[in-house]
């Protein structure tokens, strides 16, 4: 697995969750949940990619 992933993924929650609390802070809280919203999208299509890829690396070892 690649260890790289793991990090992109973490850096994205931790640079989210600080765009997240200066959007509080600054009453734009509206704001502030539709960005958690689209990081949460594109880090839900990232790993989805994945396990397709996964599904495909297996079937392929499995030759179905």
């Amino acid at each position: 697995m690649d260890v790289n992933l793991i990090f992109k993924i973490a850096g994205i929650g931790i640079f989210i969750s600080i765009i997240n609390i200066v959007l509080k802070q600054a009453d734009k809280e509206e704001q502030a949940q539709m960005i958690t919203l689209v990081s949460v999208i594109i880090v839900m299509t990232v790993v989805i990619q994945l396990i397709s890829q996964l599904f495909n690396d297996v079937r392929t070892v499995f030759r179905f």
